[in-house]
């Protein structure tokens, strides 16, 4: 880390603190080449999920895409669990 003052890259952590429930990290440095202080935020970089194909292409993952599978599934276990239709036996005239 370059220290805004002097443009030296020597530093040390002096205190690290998360902050904004652990989103981001505060931390004190202190230039070792004028002695100032600064204060750094670092930030968790999310990158987005990816699906890979099956012909390898990769997609961004699409949580919709999954509910629908997921909907379509219980709709077809719903289906089997009903009893067969049977059709009603005809008295004899």
């Amino acid at each position: 880390m370059r220290c805004p003052y002097c443009r030296q890259d020597t530093d040390k952590v002096v205190d690290s603190r998360s902050s904004g429930e652990g989103a981001t990290i505060r931390r004190r440095r202190e230039c070792l080449a004028c002695g100032r202080r600064f204060t750094t935020y670092e930030k968790i970089e999310t990158l987005p999920l990816r699906v890979v194909k099956k012909d390898g292409r990769r997609v961004e993952f699409d949580r919709n895409k999954i509910l629908a599978g997921l909907i379509r599934a219980g709709a077809l276990i719903r289906d089997d669990r009903r009893p067969p239709a049977r059709p009603l036996p005809r008295g004899e005239a």
